[in-house]
């Protein structure tokens, strides 16, 4: 049954969920739209339920990031627990790529290193998200993602195992979540290698019948590298890297990948005229060939410097004329002496 008012909270509409639901509401002080979300009533009976649901408000508060969900505030209303939240507008990753709606290959990297940063700043801190997958990305109208859900979200150590079944998403796991081993944050990398190669192929690498057919590929298949041929070669080695069998021959953090992921620096191109401005022309050059002292101030100055001979005086010309010079001279000194 719906509720019309929880704490300060108006609520509205049905927003969806399963185990949880999540409803439309307005924080009446702020007069800032949220979303609420409370446990089903199926599983306010299951004490482990219970805490798990705390634990993901609690968890997720305390990652405050741009490309995170922010949570406002956790209580409880009537034995029933609810978390308050940030209303996203938009659609899942997953309805966007299905609806062609991702963008180009430049959109969709612009996605994934929003993606890679929100994976980077949880690792920081610890945390694995466990269930990475198209669903679980969010899309605003304005490109800006939010990675959500971290119902079960864990600590670096903690098992794959959840309440005695396997936690995640069979097509997104690591092969060590798939063998219940304790996780690290290459779980989290596999798994972002994994959304990655569905997000730029539309397709995903391993498919089966059945889970265990699934889970066989994902422990001994390689990806196939066929289908990212045509992808930029960072974008390409980015996915396999990240989706190799061998946890500890992944990257062994999300930083280089976001790095990976920034866009490239802008081709040099023609510069057009008036482009240039003082501040990006160069500043001239105070190597010189010719040492000269600085013009006097108020001296008019020119700026080509002025031009060598470029023609050569002949020596047997010279020779004639140093004789005639040399005779001259010789003939005024005896003039001079006879006197």
């Amino acid at each position: 049954m719906q509720p019309k008012r929880v704490g300060k909270y108006e609520v509205g509409g049905f927003l969806g969920g399963g185990m949880s639901h999540v409803y439309r509401a307005t924080d009446t002080e702020t007069n800032r739209a949220v979303a609420i979300k409370f446990m089903a009533e199926t599983a306010l009976a299951n004490p482990e339920a219970r805490a798990r649901f705390l634990d993901e408000g609690r968890l997720t508060a305390g990652l405050p990031h741009e490309n995170i969900i922010a949570i406002y505030e956790i209580g409880e209303d009537e034995g029933r627990p609810f978390i308050a939240m940030e209303l996203l507008e938009g659609e899942s990753l997953r309805a966007a790529a299905e609806g062609g709606r991702a963008g180009d290959v430049a959109g969709r990297i612009a996605i994934a290193k929003q993606v890679a940063q929100a994976l980077a700043y949880i690792h920081q801190r610890k945390v694995i998200h466990r269930d990475i997958k198209p669903e679980n990305i969010h899309i605003d109208r304005e490109g800006r993602v939010r990675l959500i859900d971290f119902g079960i979200a864990g600590m670096t150590g903690a098992t794959a195992a959840l309440a005695g079944a396997t936690a995640g998403t069979p097509y997104y796991m690591s092969p060590e979540q798939v063998l219940g081993q304790p996780l690290t944050q290459q779980a989290d990398i596999y798994s972002f290698g994994v959304l990655l190669y569905e997000l730029f192929t539309g397709k995903k690498p391993f498919n089966g019948s059945t889970v265990d057919e699934i889970f066989e590929q994902i422990l001994f298949r390689p990806v196939d590298p066929e289908p990212l041929a045509g992808l930029p070669t960072r974008v390409r080695e980015i996915i396999v890297a990240c989706t190799n069998k061998k946890l500890m021959e992944r990257p062994l953090s999300m930083e280089p990948v976001v790095e990976a992921l920034q866009p490239p620096p802008p081709e040099a191109r023609p510069l057009e005229p008036g482009q240039l401005s003082p501040s990006t022309m160069r500043p001239e050059s105070t190597v010189r060939l010719k040492m000269t002292p600085p013009p006097a101030p108020g001296t008019a100055t020119h700026s080509a410097a002025p031009k060598e001979p470029t023609t050569s005086t002949n020596p047997w010309l010279l020779a004639v004329v140093g004789a005639v010079v040399v005779g001259l001279v010789i003939y005024l000194v005896t003039a001079l002496s006879g006197r």
